[in-house]
């Protein structure tokens, strides 16, 4: 016996992915609705017949049990990305580790449905900056200074100031105090420190410097009233856009010469956070294999029907 061609049917999830799912249709043109195998398939699980020959295209809603495994999947992807940078920062200097907020997406035109199965997709909303206290490690070098308590270094960055937490400075060929990437370090008043001289420089806990008794000058510490609002510049810098920051001059940042700030993103808490993912990942995966195994039967019992 000849065999009906395939109808195609698209269900789009609750992000707008698509996925699609084949059945064999017969005869002409005509609309059959298997009767549920299981529960938690979509209420609309229907097959549109076509000629022969022609492949006709229909929109349906994708069951929820995929839909949301699906969007779990990809939320758990970004949250795996955000800890393996974590994991491979855990060694830099001044790093802050950052986090995933999850929330739920509905897509607009569900928004508000009645509909009992128009379930929420879970999402990695926006990640955010862990500024924590990292442990100050001493290095005796005299250039390398650590902050704690609220307070950044500021620098003078490619496209204006940057912010820090890492005090790995050093005296550039010109004689200028400046960052590992060459960027100089800014004192008070808009000045940046220059000196000729190879003796050691002195910084007191209020960030002033001396060198051979004389004053160089003092570090620039700048604190932010809502530190949410600063964007990440590669791994340890950051830049405040407009003023709702609210910048200001530090007043409980001290300054720790001969000590780094180490990286806030331990290692092994990210190992542990690692070990989470990857199991909830996996259950998540055994959710879509359970899915598809549901559609599978419900096609196979659509095929009964019209043969």
């Amino acid at each position: 016996m000849d065999r009906a061609p395939l109808s195609k049917t698209r269900a789009r999830t609750r992000r707008g992915l698509e996925i699609s799912t084949f059945g064999r249709t017969n005869g002409p043109l005509a609309a059959r609705r298997p009767p549920f195998i299981s529960q938690g398939h979509s209420r609309f699980f229907t097959l549109f017949a076509a000629p022969v020959g022609r492949l006709q295209e229909s929109t349906c809603i994708m069951d929820p049990l995929t839909s949301i495994a699906a969007s779990g999947l990809q939320a758990h992807m970004d949250s795996l990305d955000i800890t393996a940078n974590n994991l491979a920062n855990a060694s830099t200097t001044g790093f802050k580790g950052d986090r995933e907020f999850y929330s739920t997406y509905v897509a607009p035109e569900l928004d508000g449905s009645a509909d009992p199965i128009a379930g929420e997709s879970p999402v990695v909303e926006q990640p955010w900056v862990d500024f924590s206290q990292g442990l100050l490690q001493p290095t005796g070098v005299s250039t390398d200074v650590a902050l704690t308590g609220a307070g950044f270094f500021a620098v003078n960055g490619p496209n204006g100031t940057l912010y820090t937490r890492n005090g790995n400075f050093q005296i550039s060929p010109a004689g200028v105090l400046t960052t590992a990437d060459g960027y100089a370090v800014r004192l008070t008043n808009n000045q940046t420190l220059q000196t000729q001289s190879n003796s050691p420089l002195v910084v007191n806990p209020q960030g002033e410097i001396t060198q051979d008794g004389a004053d160089l000058g003092q570090l620039e510490l700048v604190e932010f009233q809502n530190p949410k609002e600063l964007s990440k510049i590669g791994l340890t810098y950051f830049s405040a856009s407009g003023s709702q920051a609210g910048a200001a001059p530090a007043t409980s940042a001290t300054v720790y010469q001969g000590k780094l700030e180490a990286s806030n993103a331990g290692g092994a808490k990210g190992a542990v956070r690692l070990v989470s993912l990857m199991r909830q990942f996996d259950t998540l995966q055994r959710a879509i294999k359970i899915g598809n195994d549901m559609n599978r039967q419900a096609i196979e019992v659509v095929a009964k029907v019209g043969s």
